[in-house]
C-alpha cells in the first residue's frame, strides 16, 4: 500500500502491516542467536562480522527498496551495537564506523529528497512553504508549551497545522500541550525504561544467559535509538525522519512490536532468579 510516495504496509484484510517494525524484532532475535553461536568468531576474525552482514544486506536493501531510511538505519546501528558488545574488536568496529558517514552520505545524496530534507532541517525558514514547513510547525508547538503547557487536548498545532501530528511528530504535541515539564518527563520515563532494560541485560549476561542478554541489548538500542531520533527531529536537532516514538506514536504495528520486545526483556527477567544459581553451580563445578 502506498501513502505519500512510500509503500511500507501490506494490507491484511480491514488492517495494514508495516514489514519494517517486524523486521526490527527479527533482526535483534538473529543476531542474538548468532552471537551465542559464534562467539568466539565475532570476537577473532573479520569472518565473524561479514557473515551476519550478509543477511543484515538483504534487509537495508529491501527496507530502502520502500523507502524506508530510517528503519534501515535503526536496524543496521542496532546490529553494530549489539556486534560490539559481544566483544568485537575495537579496531574492527572503529573501522566500520569510520566507514558508515561515507555509505550514508552517499544514500542521502542518491535520493533528491533526503537531501532536501537535509537542507530543510539547516535553515527550514528558507522555504517556510514548502520542505520547512513541518519542521516550522514543530518548533512553533515547541514554543507555544513553554513551561508548563497548553494543558491536555488545547494543541493548535495538532488542528491540521503540523502534518503527521499523532505519529512522527507526537512528541512536538505533547510538548505543547503539557511544556517542557513534560517533554522532560517523557526523557526522562524512557531513560529509565531503558536503563532497567540494559541492567536486566547485565544479569543475564552474568548468570550465563546470553541469548536473553544479547535480545535485551537489542532491545534497548532500538528503543533508544527511536526515541532519540524521533525527539531531536521533532525539535529540530536531527533532520525530519519517519521513525515513531516507541509506546507513544499512533501505529498499531509498532505498538505491537514494541509490546513483543517489551514482553520478550520481560521473560528474560522472570527467568533471573533462576538462572543465577545453575550458572553458580556450573562455576562451582568447573
Amino acid at each position: 500500500k502506498e501513502v505519500k510516495g512510500a509503500q511500507r504496509w501490506l494490507p491484511l484484510g480491514p488492517f495494514t502491516f508495516q514489514p519494517s517494525e517486524f523486521a526490527k524484532l527479527t533482526v535483534v532475535i538473529y543476531m542474538a542467536g548468532y552471537l551465542v553461536r559464534q562467539a568466539r568468531e565475532v570476537r577473532e576474525q573479520w569472518s565473524g562480522f561479514f557473515k551476519p552482514m550478509g543477511v543484515l544486506a538483504l534487509v537495508a536493501l529491501l527496507l530502502l527498496a520502500e523507502p524506508d531510511f530510517g528503519a534501515t538505519v535503526i536496524v543496521v546501528a542496532t546490529s553494530f551495537g549489539m556486534l560490539f558488545l559481544a566483544g568485537m574488536k575495537i579496531t574492527h568496529f572503529l573501522s566500520i564506523v569510520l566507514l558508515s558517514p561515507v555509505v550514508v552520505g552517499a544514500l542521502v545524496f542518491a535520493a533528491p529528497y533526503r537531501m532536501q530534507r537535509l537542507t530543510s532541517f539547516t535553515d527550514p525558514w528558507a522555504d517556510p512553504y514548502g520542505s520547512g514547513f513541518q519542521l516550522i510547525q514543530s518548533l512553533i508547538a515547541f514554543g507555544r508549551g513553554e513551561w508548563l503547557g497548553v494543558g491536555l487536548g488545547n494543541s493548535v498545532q495538532k488542528l491540521f497545522y503540523l502534518p503527521e501530528a499523532h505519529t512522527d511528530f507526537v512528541f512536538s504535541i505533547w510538548a505543547e500541550e503539557t511544556g517542557f515539564v513534560g517533554a522532560l518527563a517523557v526523557i526522562l520515563l524512557f531513560t529509565a525504561l531503558i536503563a532497567r532494560i540494559l541492567w536486566i541485560a547485565r544479569q543475564a549476561e552474568a548468570a550465563g544467559q546470553l541469548f536473553g542478554a544479547y535480545v535485551c541489548y537489542g532491545v534497548a538500542l532500538v528503543f533508544s535509538g527511536q526515541a532519540f531520533v524521533n525527539m531531536g527531529m521533532s525539535a529540530g536537532l536531527l533532520p525530519t525522519k519517519g521513525l515513531t516514538l516507541p509506546f507513544v506514536s499512533y501505529g498499531g504495528t509498532s505498538l505491537i512490536i514494541c509490546c513483543c520486545m517489551l514482553a520478550l526483556v520481560l521473560r528474560v527477567g522472570n527467568e533471573l532468579p533462576a538462572a543465577a544459581p545453575r550458572a553458580a553451580g556450573k562455576r562451582g563445578r568447573s
